[in-house]
């Protein structure tokens, strides 16, 4: 046998074992996404057997009508409109300068309730009274809370008279708060003028409140697992927080355990050896088609929202020590917090989506090695559907958080805002979106399905030709890897239309969660991952068949945890004790991959010494590295920190939450949006130089800044705030008397630092996008530019033959 033949025996072996491999592998994620969300759908059913009810009819013990469901629903609609979870929180879910509004009218009634049967014993106060007498009295009013008055037959709760007086009061002072203003809590005056809309919306509080302090029928826990931690009433973790919590932490150390010794015993080396990678970049002298070329104004657009959204993000930082003021300047009449948050959430969303929409269009082509018919008319067209959508949302919930579309109406619902975090915008601009990314995969579908139809044709894999540069090797998998996950971010962005504008807050929570978790958390890492695998392998930096068989291999792994693991979310929305375990088992396995992103980071610093040409790419690759960095920190140690139930018990609505959604969210997917913009770049301007001084600055900005904000002040203030928590209660953690102490006013201002550093970061990569355009960022161009080297270097012999 000639060495010839022996090298084709061995490289067919060598194919035909990794396709087994990559078979296994692709079995294993069919299974695991099938079996994951027919658990998921079993919880959604248990959630909606178990959710706290909505009676028909709140009465007093002599029969007197207090208000009724249909108030409590219009309630939640009216704190819907004037942006529900941006302004407070409710259930643990929302904004975190306002209090939580569930565990502040629990302590506010039990305290009522207390002092109330204090006087009636003659004495001045409950804090006056003998030990003795306080525990007695404490006992009376655990019974009087927990108790449940519910009646399913007639559906009507029964109030004592003292409890009758407690509605009204909290009633009262609501409603007072909302019309005159609250400047620690960042409410403007004048927010909620309309008395009968305030007694709607003190309904819904008293409703989240009695859902939180009554035992559910045949238990002794509350609907909301004793959450929130109220000592009063005695809210405490019940046996199966702290069991399912130990049994999470016993699993995370297994499971990494276990994954180490897999990636030390199967991890094969997949960066190329310098003298298998192309001498030249693939993509050097590749001439972008029209379509390609119409991307580069997404890119542009994602500057702009960074900025826009980093400064939203420091104007709602500053209402948290300023009240309505931006360096004492007041503002809030013409920007309220709950405006400035709601951008400032929903931009993050938009910016990252763009910046990720936009490379796949530009992918689709290079991969197709063609540009099909009216391919830029409907990149254009998608571009102006994602303005109109950006910018007609932000009007509308300006309009609606100002109260100008009226109070929970149903142009509010439709135009304004939804009052939910991430899918705060209106139906119509929630459906044009929806409409948008399924363009968006139409239009990745048509430019990709060439690749794979010549691999079907000729029974071999897909080769790159100068029309195609990036259509190369075994590729075939990550094309339709990268065509799954598009599919995935189109339609599971759907599940937004689970709410209503009259959805039962359990309800609406677990579809929520779903967009927030699976949609933004869940499948757009699949994407991160598969595109990153894909542009890599493509330039020859990574084999391309140890990278189809990690990516396969990280999404199975990924979403084991990752689907059930939305159940972590869900602890204490009215879901049964059986959620919460598999909610603590499956978000501790959801950590569990972050432990190697380590190897990650090293081999994408590795891939910058493969060939000299390879530096045209640093920065996107240096983004890709701060992607690892994060994902470890924010996504992996800040994730966990917050996760097991005993810990989400007391954590949950305190500033360790936004710790972890600031590193996770921008640090991971902000970080990567940024990487694959520069990447896309720098592919559609072949021959130039980069002057990369302003890259520089915004990328030791970003980082910095991140870290500094996170560290220096999120995480000492989040960590006080659940001492608080844990000792006297989440009101007390959440109460202006406690974040307003000299201490913590400090610890606050010390946010200044990160964010003016992360500031201007932000504003040094939108310097350099701009100076793409007027030239000031290029430093010259070669007039000839020589075609890129377009081998394949995975040896893989033809199966047809």
């Amino acid at each position: 046998m000639s060495l010839k033949d022996s090298q084709d025996t061995g490289a067919l072996v060598e194919h035909h074992r990794i396709s087994r491999r990559d078979k296994r592998w692709w079995i294993a994620l069919a299974c695991v996404v099938v079996g994951s969300f027919a658990v998921l759908l079993w919880m959604g059913q248990q959630i909606n057997t178990h959710k706290p009810p909505i009676p028909a009819h709140v009465v007093s013990t002599d029969g007197q009508e207090l208000f009724t469901g249909h108030d409590i629903v219009q309630g939640q609609q009216v704190w819907a409109s004037l942006g529900g979870q941006e302004i407070g929180s409710v259930w643990g879910h929302g904004a975190y300068v306002a209090p939580d509004w569930t565990a502040d009218w629990l302590h506010r009634e039990s305290t009522l309730l207390l002092e109330t049967w204090t006087k009636a014993e003659g004495m001045s106060s409950y804090d006056q009274l003998p030990v003795e007498r306080q525990a007695a009295l404490k006992a009376r009013l655990k019974q009087a809370m927990r108790t449940n008055t519910f009646d399913a037959r007639t559906e009507t709760i029964s109030l004592s008279p003292e409890r009758v007086r407690a509605f009204e009061s909290n009633a009262q002072y609501y409603g007072s708060m909302f019309a005159g203003g609250h400047e620690h809590y960042a409410i403007p005056r004048g927010t909620l003028k309309d008395p009968a809309a305030a007694r709607q919306m003190a309904a819904f509080f008293w409703w989240t409140s009695w859902s939180s302090s009554t035992d559910a029928p045949g238990t002794d826990v509350t609907y909301t697992q004793n959450w929130p931690h109220e000592p009063l009433i005695d809210n405490v973790p019940p046996p199966g927080n702290i069991l399912w919590s130990i049994i999470s932490f016993i699993l995370l150390l297994g499971g990494i355990a276990g994954l180490v010794w897999y990636h030390t015993s199967y991890a094969e080396e997949d960066v190329q050896t310098p003298e298998l990678a192309p001498g030249r970049d693939p993509l050097l002298g590749y001439a972008p088609t029209p379509s390609q070329r119409a991307t580069l104004k997404y890119f542009f657009v994602v500057g702009f929202l960074l900025v826009l959204q980093i400064a939203c993000g420091i104007v709602s930082a500053h209402y948290g020590v300023e009240g309505g003021a931006l360096f004492g300047i007041p503002i809030d009449q013409v920007l309220p917090y709950a405006v400035v948050r709601t951008w400032h959430t929903q931009l993050g969303i938009f910016w990252i989506a763009t910046a990720w929409l936009a490379t796949g269009l530009y992918v689709g082509p290079a991969v197709g090695g063609r540009e099909p018919r009216l391919q830029r008319l409907g990149v254009n067209v998608l571009f102006v559907a994602l303005l109109i959508v950006v910018l007609g949302s932000m009007a509308g919930e300006w309009l609606s958080i100002k109260g100008k579309m009226g109070y929970g109406t149903e142009l509010t619902f439709w135009l304004g805002t939804q009052g939910y975090e991430y899918v705060d915008l209106g139906r119509v601009f929630q459906i044009g979106l929806f409409i948008g990314l399924f363009l968006w995969f139409f239009l990745m579908w048509r430019a990709m399905a060439p690749a794979l139809r010549r691999a079907k044709a000729t029974g071999s894999s897909i080769s790159p030709t100068e029309d195609a540069p990036l259509a190369s090797g075994s590729m075939r998998s990550l094309v339709a890897m990268l065509l799954m996950s598009c599919l995935a971010i189109a339609g599971f962005y759907g599940a937004a239309f689970g709410m209503g504008h009259s959805t039962h807050l359990s309800i609406a929570e677990y579809w929520r969660w779903w967009v927030v978790h699976l949609w933004v958390e869940g499948f757009f890492e699949v994407f991160a991952t598969t595109v990153i695998a894909f542009l890599f392998a493509r330039l020859g930096l990574i084999k391309a068949t140890t990278g189809t068989t990690a990516v396969i291999s990280a999404t199975t792994i990924f979403l084991a945890g990752g689907i059930i693991g939305t159940a972590h979310h869900l602890y204490f929305t009215g879901a049964p004790a059986p959620v919460m375990a598999l909610g603590a088992v499956f978000s501790a396995l959801e950590v569990v991959p972050l432990a190697l992103v380590g190897f990650e980071a090293f081999r994408n610093l590795r891939i910058l010494k493969v060939k000299e040409w390879v530096s045209g790419y640093k920065w996107a690759i240096y983004f890709f590295v701060s992607v690892s960095f994060w994902n470890m920190l924010g996504a992996g140690v800040f994730g966990f920190l917050i996760n097991p139930p005993i810990s989400l018990f007391y954590v949950q609505g305190l500033n360790l939450t936004p710790l972890h959604a600031h590193t996770a969210l921008f640090g991971v997917y902000g970080m990567l949006g940024i990487g694959l913009m520069l990447f896309c770049v720098r592919s559609l301007m072949p021959g130039h130089e980069w002057n990369d001084r302003w890259i520089k600055w915004g990328f030791w900005g970003l980082n910095g800044g991140l870290l500094t904000m996170a560290l220096v002040s999120l995480l000492p203030l989040g960590l006080a705030q659940a001492w608080a928590s844990i000792d006297s209660g989440l009101w007390y953690a959440r109460s202006e008397e406690f974040l307003y102490t000299p201490t913590l006013t400090f610890v606050r201002w010390l946010r200044v630092p990160g964010d003016i550093i992360f500031a201007l970061g932000a504003l040094a990569i939108g310097v350099f996008m701009v100076g793409l355009l007027t030239g000031r960022s290029l430093r010259g161009r070669s007039d000839e530019v020589e075609a890129g080297d377009l081998r394949t270097t995975d040896t893989e012999p033809a199966l047809h033959e």
